[in-house]
C-alpha cells in the first residue's frame, strides 16, 4: 500500500468506516458518523462484533489485547498498553477485547492464556505474543513486525 492512498479507519466509538486521504492529519481526524476523535490514545474495549469490523474493516494495521477483569498481568500491564497506543497511533489501532465478555471471539483466536497481544494486518494475523509487557516492549514488538510503521 503506497503513502499517496487513502486509509479506512474504523471508528472505535460507533464503528463507522472512515476514509482518510494521504494530506490529513490523521491523529486530528474525526468520525464523520459519529463525530468521536478516531485517535484518542486510549485504547477502546470491543466487542465481538467491533472487533471483526477493526480487524477486517481498517487498513491500518490492528493490535488487539486480550484481558480479563480478574488478570493481574492484564491489569499491570493496562497503563504501558495505553502508552504504547500513544506511540503507535494513528499508525496502528489499538483495541482491547474481554476475554470474559467475548468467550467466543477468544475461542475462535485459539487464546491459551492472558494478556495475549494479537497484530493483523489486511485482514490476517501477523504476530502474537502473550505475557505482560512494558510500553517500549510493545511498540518494539509491533515495529518489528511492521517495518512500515514509523518511528
Amino acid at each position: 500500500m503506497g503513502m499517496t492512498q487513502e486509509k479506512l479507519v474504523v471508528c472505535g466509538k460507533c464503528g463507522g468506516v472512515n476514509r482518510l486521504p494521504p494530506a490529513r492529519n490523521a491523529g486530528d481526524a474525526k468520525c464523520g458518523k459519529c463525530g468521536f476523535k478516531l485517535f484518542s490514545g486510549h485504547p477502546e474495549d470491543v466487542d465481538a462484533q467491533s472487533f471483526d469490523r477493526q480487524v477486517k474493516r481498517s487498513s491500518l494495521p490492528v493490535v488487539v489485547d486480550i484481558w480479563a477483569p480478574w488478570c493481574g498481568p492484564c491489569k499491570m500491564m493496562a497503563p504501558a498498553y495505553e502508552a504504547a497506543a500513544n506511540k503507535l497511533e494513528p499508525h496502528v489501532r489499538l483495541i482491547k477485547l474481554n476475554s470474559d465478555n467475548e468467550q467466543a471471539v477468544a475461542a475462535r483466536l485459539g487464546i491459551r492464556g492472558i494478556p495475549t497481544m494479537i497484530l493483523f494486518h489486511g485482514g490476517q494475523e501477523v504476530a502474537r505474543t502473550s505475557g505482560a509487557m512494558t510500553a517500549g516492549q510493545i511498540v518494539r514488538w509491533v515495529r518489528d513486525h511492521l517495518p512500515t510503521v514509523a518511528a
